[in-house]
């Protein structure tokens, strides 16, 4: 499920949940090892071009919702992508969906390629001087999405390192 287009949170999620009970089925028709594998799905977040964009409060509630529905519990763990979402919006939905209560039987983690990335790239842009920054800047990406997965992360961790919430290399790229 993509970021791109103008659909709303409903929508994403509704999609979401064929998406999962499409992908579970063909693992089940293949005889996969569901207690060997790791889930890597999208939030459930509205469209990019969406006039009403959801909530942390609301992405998390429906996405929590949409995997309870959809993914067995023997699945040890779900490891989201960022899809496009910046990198600190990303850890604030991971944090918030580790919040709410109730069943998780599954770890809930983060896979973020883009939201650990593009902090340290935008803080080295190539520079062998800025490799450092670089370097601090991917450490404390990691700090807070580790304290996100936990239901830990607070606005104080964003404090310790100051980082761009859209490098601007980054704007025009489209979903992953």
């Amino acid at each position: 499920m993509l970021m791109d287009g103008s659909h709303t949170i409903e929508r994403c999620e509704q999609v979401t949940a064929v998406i999962l009970h499409a992908v579970f089925h063909a693992l089940f028709e293949q005889g996969v090892a569901l207690e060997g594998m790791l889930l890597k799905p999208n939030m459930v977040i509205s469209g990019k071009e969406c006039a009403r964009q959801a909530s942390v409060d609301e992405v998390s509630t429906a996405t929590l919702r949409c995997l309870r529905r959809r993914v067995p519990a023997v699945v040890p763990g779900i490891v989201f992508l960022s899809g496009g979402q910046n990198a600190r919006l990303a850890t604030a939905h991971l944090n918030a969906i580790n919040r709410l209560p109730g069943p998780k039987p599954w770890k809930v983690c983060f896979s973020y390629g883009r939201a650990l990335q593009d902090p340290a790239l935008e803080a080295w842009h190539g520079r062998d001087e800025n490799l450092a920054a670089g370097q601090r800047a991917l450490s404390q990406r990691a700090r807070a999405n580790a304290a996100a997965s936990a239901g830990k992360y607070t606005a104080e961790i964003e404090a310790e390192t100051p980082t761009a919430d859209e490098p601007p290399h980054r704007r025009a790229w489209r979903d992953d």
